[in-house]
């Protein structure tokens, strides 16, 4: 269990105040006790034990507004698996496929051991009801755009592994999406990635048909900036290649436009 903690441990940086650090203490149990010991005091556990466990040594993400651009791979991974978790049993039940694809994404970013490490915590997760309006506000509040849009993503990537995405899991996308500060016009950009339809291309450049093709151009030109793996370049290496997916999308829809309008 000690492993477990250092590889958290190195990995987080604001994730480790308000409802996320309840969430992860509580996953490693007895491991938050001497975390608090070790670490500045912070205390990772239930609101309860934290109230009564050195509450002026608690550090309040609150205060850390400004600290959106040093959010850390861990911040992002933690905050991902804990919302994978809800977006899987929104539909009331855990389909295999879509935890192999959780635990094959981990493996992909992380490397085997790690991913390991990330499923495991995820697992103990997952047996958690979770505050979701107040995780998303931490993760608003602290984790920038261009992060959010990537956690984004791989949701919907998790919704559509066993095949399609349910009702009760767009539903739920959607949800964390205003709860994240998500604009509808991402949000139905990103989800214009995961299905078919005649005007999906439209969506994902965020016009309509009526647009002419000066306004295709710009949009891309903007879109293409938005979603740049450059823009998550501060979550490290691991995670450019879901940047890099989004980015094709935006290239494809773009080609796709340019061929049926000639221009």
């Amino acid at each position: 269990m000690m492993s477990g903690l250092k590889w958290i441990g190195a990995t987080l940086g604001w994730s480790f105040g308000g409802p996320i650090g309840a969430i992860i203490g509580l996953a490693l149990g007895s491991i938050g006790d001497a975390f608090a010991s070790g670490n500045g005091g912070f205390l990772l556990g239930d609101s309860d034990t934290q109230q009564t466990r050195g509450r002026q040594r608690r550090p309040n993400y609150r205060t850390q507004q400004q600290r959106r651009a040093q959010t850390t791979s861990g911040d992002f991974e933690v905050s991902l698996l804990i919302l994978a978790t809800v977006v899987i049993k929104a539909d009331g039940k855990q389909d295999q496929r879509e935890l192999d694809y959780v635990r094959s994404q981990f493996v992909s970013m992380y490397g085997k051991d790690r991913a390991n490490k990330a499923f495991s915590l995820f697992k103990k997760v997952s047996q958690q009801t979770i505050p979701l309006r107040q995780v998303c506000m931490q993760i608003q509040q602290m984790m920038d755009h261009a992060s959010r849009l990537q956690l984004m993503h791989f949701l919907f990537n998790i919704a559509k592994a066993d095949g399609m995405v349910t009702e009760d899991e767009e539903r739920q996308i959607y949800t964390i999406a205003g709860y994240l500060g998500i604009s509808s016009g991402d949000y139905n950009s990103i989800k214009a990635m995961f299905y078919n339809s005649s005007n999906n291309a439209y969506k994902i450049l965020e016009i309509t048909k009526s647009a002419t093709n000066d306004e295709i151009k710009k949009a891309y030109r903007k879109m293409a900036k938005k979603y740049h793996p450059d823009k998550v370049e501060h979550l490290g290496e691991e995670h450019k290649k879901g940047a890099e997916d989004k980015f094709k999308q935006v290239q494809k829809a773009y080609e796709q436009l340019q061929k049926e309008r000639g221009f």
